[in-house]
């Protein structure tokens, strides 16, 4: 079986592929729970290796680790713990969770839940101009000093704002609240029609 060719670009050079996004990581939102009549089926000796396997695998420091790793505690029934894994290159990401299921404890973990995606400047950051426009619909004035140093104020915090949603820091906090945003109101909304404010 031969392999298609490769797409051109029109000028006749290849168009340049990549698993990395322009901007932005690579996430996995991941959820297990334990098969506890597999857990105690392991021996003594299985269950300490595993802990261990399973502890360096999801040691955020460790070599190899991805650039952002955190797990947490899952109240309620629907899992056992839930692990956020970020990183430019979706193998890293996807690693964490073959090497759970592949380590001793793999064969007592159970999946859950799994939420796939990309970080992303939200629609909801405006740009400086976005947020001028806001001041003056207002009532500020745009020549007045206030709206100068509102907007300059502005400008100087975006950037780090649109990091902050692009690469984000994960605080180091036992347990999270997730909303999967695949949830709907009712028929005929959509959440991306509806206004910001």
């Amino acid at each position: 079986m031969s392999r298609p060719a490769a797409p051109h670009a029109a000028s006749g050079s290849a168009v340049e592929t990549s698993t990395r996004p322009a901007s932005g990581w690579h996430v996995s939102h991941l959820f297990y729970a334990f098969d506890r009549e597999r857990l105690s089926s392991l021996s003594q000796t299985e269950r300490n290796a595993g802990a261990a396997a399973f502890a360096a695998t999801l040691a955020p420091a460790a070599p190899g680790a991805p650039t952002r790793l955190q797990t947490w505690v899952v109240a309620g029934h629907k899992a056992d713990f839930g692990v956020v894994v970020m990183d430019p290159e979706p193998l890293a990401v996807d690693a964490v969770h073959q090497r759970l299921l592949a380590g001793p404890l793999g064969v007592a973990l159970v999946p859950t839940a799994s939420f796939v995606g990309l970080t992303e400047v939200s629609e909801y950051v405006p740009t400086v101009e976005q947020y001028a426009e806001r001041l003056v619909a207002e009532g500020e004035q745009r020549d007045s000093p206030a709206f100068s140093a509102k907007v300059q104020g502005y400008a100087a915090r975006e950037p780090a704002m649109r990091q902050a949603r692009l690469e984000p820091e994960l605080p180091p906090w036992p347990n999270a609240c997730f909303y999967p945003m695949n949830k709907k109101r009712k028929v005929g909304e959509n959440w991306f029609t509806l206004p910001f404010a």
